[in-house]
């Protein structure tokens, strides 16, 4: 049952990683600057906010 668990937990946070990477690549750029980010980050953002590494 464990595994199962992990298993589940490992897609639900890929699954908010891609989401979230998706959001921040596609925001206006000019919305972007305004909050600092940088679209090109958005790999290493996301990673951050979901795996906090």
């Amino acid at each position: 049952m464990k595994l199962i668990e992990t298993l589940k937990s490992a897609a639900a946070n890929r699954a908010l990683y891609r989401r979230t990477r998706d959001e921040i690549a596609q925001m206006p750029r000019d919305v972007a600057l305004d909050l600092g980010i940088y679209p090109e980050d958005a790999h290493r953002i996301a990673w951050a906010a979901v795996y906090g590494k």
